[in-house]
């Protein structure tokens, strides 16, 4: 997957610092919250069509390769 650039953006002087998707007031968090309340991808963009899909499906995949990344044998 081609991960577009200035995926995710913070400022200080924005939303007091949460990451946001780039050129939106939208939260990162959002989505997995979103997420984690059964609503699926399609429910979250109905709900912030300022964020593309792409935007949506990049930080779903870097969040799951971070993960991956990270894990520990049992």
């Amino acid at each position: 997957m081609n991960l577009p650039e200035n995926l995710v953006t913070t400022d200080p002087a924005r939303m007091g610092g949460t990451p946001v998707f780039a050129g939106t007031r939208v939260p990162v968090r959002t989505l997995f919250d979103h997420l984690a309340d059964s609503n699926g991808l399609e429910v979250f963009l109905e709900d912030f069509p300022t964020v593309t899909r792409e935007q949506a499906l990049a930080v779903i995949c870097i969040a799951g390769e971070t993960v991956v990344a990270n894990a520990r044998a049992a």
